[in-house]
């Protein structure tokens, strides 16, 4: 792999390579066993394999930088992945109850649990580990369709977890129905979590807006706002994969000249990058101030052009910094 090729690839790569090896030891299992809970895993390991290759895809198209007709980049990209992974997860868990309701009615006869029982529990493991990998990867990133990819492998992992506790049972009881059972369960995990896979993406699709990571933002800017800053208004963020694109509007002293007002834009972006470690695009629109409405929450002691005294600085909140009105000038 190329030092190059950015790490969310590299990431999936391996989600890859490491899924066609899961499913190839989950697939022995089940021809060993003839068991419907092993073929739940195994369904569901055929999910795995195909929307790794399409997360894949789907990053590798995500960093490929902006072009004419993409202007914001190819993120959105990882969307579509994701949500396609969330609809396969919906769909093998439905195939699974439909597997686990015929065997209730024609029951298989189950065998060589023990053999089963250790594949599948080392595909638990190594899945638990990659997809905890990708998560934490993901997350410093800011990548959606890599953050799918680690929550289907970890749901993976609990739902073999399951598999494994209700073989043992099968194992010690030798009750036929517990199979089925196990995998009614699991399968029902499984299209839960797809469901909230799906609800995620749809949600980035439609530009929904990122309340946790605008009060974050906002925290940030009311403990570090500098004086000059007088108000903060219209501001909007909208995810392209891992690039954070911000728009606001900032009122600084009406006679600023266009350098001033250039330094006061250079410290918020400066600020806002320092606190989110991710690719930032700002976009910044200048407002001069209003004497006598805006003196009241301006803090500078030495403006010569202030027309009234100053009562208090403006408490930014998610409420008012996201109005399209300047909301301190009143």
């Amino acid at each position: 792999m190329s030092e190059s090729t950015p790490v969310t690839v590299r990431v999936q790569q391996w989600v890859v390579l490491t899924s066609i090896l899961l499913f190839v030891l989950k697939v022995l299992a089940y021809f060993l066993t003839n068991s419907v809970a092993v073929l739940t895993d195994a369904l569901e390991s055929t999910v795995n394999v195909v929307t790794g290759f399409t997360g894949l895809y789907s990053l590798r198209l995500a960093a490929k930088p902006r072009d004419l007709e993409h202007p914001y980049g190819h993120g959105k990209a990882e969307l579509l992945s994701a949500s396609f992974e969330g609809i396969l997860i919906l769909v093998a868990g439905l195939v699974i109850i439909y597997e686990s309701l015929i065997n209730l009615v024609h029951p298989h006869v189950v065998k060589q649990l023990d053999t089963g029982i250790l594949l599948i529990s080392i595909t638990a493991l190594v899945n638990y580990l990659i997809g905890a990998w990708c998560i934490r990867t993901a997350k410093g990133q800011h990548s959606v369709a890599l953050e799918a990819s680690g929550k289907h492998l970890q749901s993976d992992t609990w739902t073999t977890a399951g598999i494994v506790f209700g073989l043992l049972l099968l194992r010690f009881t030798d009750i036929a129905w517990i199979d089925s059972a196990v995998a009614i369960i699991f399968a029902t995990v499984i299209i839960v979590e797809g469901y909230r896979i799906i609800r995620q993406t749809v949600a980035g699709i439609m530009d929904e807006a990122d309340v946790e990571l605008l009060q974050q933002l906002i925290d940030v800017l009311n403990k570090n706002k500098r004086p000059a800053w007088i108000d903060l208004h219209n501001l909007r963020t909208i995810k392209y994969g891992s690039v954070l694109h911000l728009d606001c509007h900032l009122t600084v002293p009406w006679y600023y000249n266009v350098n001033e007002a250039h330094t006061e834009v250079e410290a918020l972006d400066k600020l806002i990058g320092m606190h989110f470690q991710q690719s930032l695009e700002m976009f910044v629109h200048m407002d001069g101030c209003m004497p006598p409405g805006s003196c009241g929450v301006c803090p500078l002691t030495d403006c010569k052009m202030r027309k009234a005294p100053f009562g208090g600085r403006l408490e930014w909140t998610l409420e008012n910094i996201t109005k399209d009105e300047k909301h301190g000038m009143g």
